[in-house]
C-alpha cells in the first residue's frame, strides 16, 4: 500500500525535512510526499484505487501507535491501494474535507506546527509499519 502525504506548505531544506527523509527511508512500504502551496491548489486524484483519506486534525482521534497501525494493517488487509494523509496549513481543513476523511486524526490536543507534524506522521508511519511487521523496537504503555 502506497503511503502518500499530501501536505500544505515547502518544507524546503529544514530540520523537519531532515527528519521526514530519515522515516521515508525507513520505510518499507511505498511512500510519496505531495507539497501543495499553503493556499489553493487542490488535492491530486487518487493515483491508485481504491484508497482511504486520513486527515490532520486536532479534533481528530489520538490513536496511540498501536491502534493506528491497526487501521493501517486493517486497510492493507481490505485492499486499499493507497492510504493518503492530508496536512493543512495554519487554518486547517474546511468542513467538507473533514466530513468526507475516513480518519480524521490527531497527534493530542496541542495545534503543532505543520512542518512537524509532517516529521511526526512519518515517524508515526515507520512506527505502524514496523508494529505490522512485528518489529521488536516498538514498546508502548
Amino acid at each position: 500500500m502506497l503511503l502518500h502525504v499530501i501536505a500544505r506548505g515547502k518544507i524546503g531544506r529544514s530540520p523537519e525535512a531532515e527528519l521526514v527523509d530519515r522515516y521515508a527511508k525507513r520505510l518499507s512500504w511505498g511512500f510519496k510526499v505531495t507539497e501543495l502551496p499553503d493556499r489553493g491548489g487542490t488535492v491530486p486524484a487518487a493515483a491508485t484505487s481504491p484508497f482511504r483519506t486520513a486527515v490532520l486534525d486536532e479534533r481528530g482521534e489520538q490513536l496511540t501507535s498501536t491502534a493506528f497501525a491497526t487501521v493501517l494493517g486493517r486497510w492493507r488487509d481490505d485492499g486499499v491501494r493507497e492510504a493518503r494523509f492530508l496536512i493543512g496549513a495554519a487554518d486547517g481543513h474546511d468542513t467538507a474535507l473533514r466530513e468526507k476523511a475516513d480518519l480524521l486524526l490527531a497527534f493530542g490536543n496541542a495545534t503543532w506546527p505543520h512542518m512537524l507534524a509532517r516529521a511526526m506522521l512519518a515517524e508515526q508511519l515507520w512506527r505502524a509499519t514496523s508494529i505490522l511487521a512485528g518489529h521488536p523496537y516498538h514498546r508502548e504503555g
